[in-house]
């Protein structure tokens, strides 16, 4: 069962409005079991959306349209079905009902715009729009399904899971899809393939494997097709038995939990709190920790030293280690680190400092040294990175090492 997407509008094309509706609609068709197959954009031309539709009933069992369904005359796909499907369009009295009674409602007068939304093509089934007065359309041609929907993304919403998706299982018997996402930090992709290569050889045909990488993480994205749910989530759960027996300690996560989260739970699991000193991440990761609903109960609070200053006199690093060994120094993160501990008596501490460029390297220090203190109650500890040459990257890929030391660390106290 393949499906596609068909998105209109010039200013999808041209980058005015960003295209959201097509990345919710890929996971809910994959919730049910349906393959997302294709995707495109076409303008607001008569032409551009025949020639689309044309294209997707040659590929795709499940078409799928947003956009084009407003009052205005460049809102055009109504009337395109009305000839790709040769048809006319018909008024509606039911949903000419709720346009005026929303209209109505709101104490507002109604044009014959508005309306003219209640006229739809007369072989669609009506799909239902109670957020709203474009309702969307529903055809079957040729054992194909084919349903258009309003480009608002609160209103499609409404539509895709309320009506469409009921009526879809009814039509349509669906094969079962399970993804599994596996989260990993703190190792590159190809040396993570290398790790698990007997792993991945040894997938049976059903069961796909994607690499997923991101800035300082890669997601393993295990998907399995079948007909039995059962029989699909035990194998899975077997490839995972390997997997955390192979790269475990690269692990943080399973699904879409982030490493902040993940972090934040082994606080509260072990009843501990954490406070961090911040230069070169100039606050990122007191961000990344406070996007967390709840981390109130275990992030302290930070100090970000980014001045070597404010490291001096809010952290007591020494005028001396700053001469001798320089702010981007195991010594200057050790003091950062255990200073900010007990400055905020916390449990656990971090500090971070480096340079992230694009200058201020040197051939002893080149840009993306970086030096990650962390400070437990067993001791305190430093680590020297090289994050690369880009600013930005430097800094999310130091805040996210961070963060994975201080769950490593966290899980020998667990």
């Amino acid at each position: 069962m393949k499906a596609e997407i068909i998105t209109i509008g010039d200013e999808l094309l041209i980058g005015q409005v960003t295209d959201t509706n097509s990345t919710w609609i890929a996971q809910q068709l994959n919730d049910i079991g349906i393959q997302m197959h294709f995707k495109s954009t076409v303008s607001d031309n008569k032409h551009s959306i025949l020639q689309a539709l044309k294209d997707a009933e040659n590929r795709s069992d499940i078409i799928i349209l947003t956009g084009g369904l407003g009052p205005t005359k460049d809102d055009i796909t109504k009337q395109t079905f009305c000839e790709y499907f040769n048809s006319q369009l018909i008024r509606n009295s039911k949903v000419e009902k709720w346009i005026v009674a929303i209209f109505s409602n709101r104490k507002l007068p109604i044009i014959d715009a508005n309306l003219m939304q209640a006229d739809l093509p007369e072989n669609c089934e009506v799909l239902w729009n109670r957020s709203g007065t474009a309702p969307g359309m529903l055809f079957e041609s040729n054992q194909k399904i084919i349903a258009s929907f309003p480009g608002v993304p609160f209103e499609m919403k409404t539509i895709f899971k309320e009506e469409f998706i009921p009526k879809l299982l009814q039509l349509k018997q669906l094969p079962t899809i399970i993804h599994r996402t596996i989260q990993t930090c703190s190792i590159g992709e190809s040396f993570l393939a290398k790790k698990i290569e007997a792993i991945e050889l040894a997938l049976p045909s059903h069961i796909k494997l994607a690499y997923l990488p991101a800035v300082g993480l890669v997601r393993l994205r295990f998907s399995a097709y079948g007909n039995d749910a059962d029989a699909l989530n035990a194998e899975l759960n077997e490839i995972y038995n390997k997997l955390n027996a192979t790269i475990g300690e690269y692990i943080f996560a399973e699904g879409e939990k982030s490493l902040a989260e993940t972090v934040g739970e082994l606080l509260i699991k072990n009843n501990k709190n954490i406070a961090f000193a911040e230069s070169c991440t100039g606050g990122f990761l007191s961000h990344l920790i406070t996007s967390i609903p709840g981390s109130s109960q275990y992030f302290k609070g930070s100090i970000v030293a980014y001045d070597n200053a404010i490291k001096m006199k809010e952290l007591n690093v020494s005028e001396n280690i700053l001469i001798n060994h320089g702010a981007v120094s195991e010594a200057c993160v050790l003091t950062m680190a255990q200073n900010i501990r007990d400055k905020f008596n916390t449990d656990f501490a971090i500090a971070t400092s480096g340079i992230a460029g694009p200058g201020g390297g040197t051939n002893e220090k080149p840009v993306g040294t970086v030096w990650i203190g962390i400070a437990s109650p067993n001791g305190t500890k430093a680590y020297l990175f090289n994050m690369g040459d880009n600013r930005e990257r430097t800094i999310l890929r130091t805040a996210l090492m961070a963060l994975d030391l201080a769950r490593k660390v966290l899980l020998k106290h667990d």
